[in-house]
């Protein structure tokens, strides 16, 4: 079991600004792609106001909100953008990822330094923020190994092995997702603290499976028991928001 808590306090170099904006420093806004994701968080009950751009915001146990976005960036984009007209101080982006480092097992805890974002022919980066993430790898650090470097932030699945091979070549990035650009740029826009936590799934040498890459291409999909086979416990991942 995890024993660091992973609160809002973790976030560090947070603005007098955001502080006056909302009278706490205490709220973390949250998007998982999945319901699936997010169920590994924890309860979470219906926030009384809803978004009118977005929908029905939840709050986990802790007081931190959380925005189930669904597949891709532009999903991502308006799940962060509500939470931030909800008034939360700092963003994480949530969930699984694929693996493109070889060294990296299902079940792996990625906790990135930047997101990296493709820009035309071009490769840029988004850094994530440096004494929150590296006080919530420190809390796990004691308990399994945790992968740093980059995340990579396709429009796209990764389906392939080679595909997989080419992208960690021609990037370096350990990971890949589809969402974490969409909400560091939503965070940068706004000058917010930003994380991403993600736990790899299917690994640089496994095929995204045809009805997995189909669903995520039209923003949604059944992950079922996918995540009872991760190698973290639910209750590890819980912590996240609770530090």
């Amino acid at each position: 079991m995890v024993t660091a808590r992973i609160s809002f306090m973790g976030v560090g170099g947070l603005s007098q600004r955001h502080a006056t904006r909302i009278g706490s420093l205490s709220t973390v806004g949250v998007v998982a792609a999945l319901a699936a994701e997010a169920r590994a968080l924890g309860r979470a009950r219906e926030h009384r106001a809803e978004s009118a751009s977005f929908g029905n915001l939840k709050f986990l146990s802790d007081g931190s909100m959380l925005a189930i976005s669904g597949i891709g960036g532009a999903a991502a984009s308006a799940a962060a953008a509500a939470l931030v007209d909800a008034g939360v101080s700092a963003l994480m982006v949530f969930g699984t990822a694929g693996g493109l480092d070889p060294r990296l097992v299902a079940g792996s805890l990625v906790l990135p330094t930047d997101i990296i974002v493709p820009e035309g022919p071009r490769w840029t980066r988004i850094a994530t923020a440096s004494l929150w993430r590296e006080r919530l790898s420190a809390g796990w650090r004691t308990e399994r190994p945790v992968a740093d470097g980059c995340v990579l932030s396709s429009g796209h699945p990764v389906e392939s092995i080679a595909d997989k091979a080419s992208l960690f070549r021609d990037t370096g990035a350990v990971a890949v997702d589809m969402e974490s650009a969409a909400v560091a740029r939503v965070a940068a826009e706004h000058k917010m603290p930003f994380v991403c936590v993600r736990v790899v799934v299917d690994t640089a040498a496994d095929v995204l499976p045809r009805a997995v890459a189909a669903a995520s291409r039209a923003g949604r999909v059944r992950l079922g028991r996918l995540l009872l086979g991760m190698a973290i416990a639910p209750a590890d991942i819980a912590a996240v928001i609770k530090l």
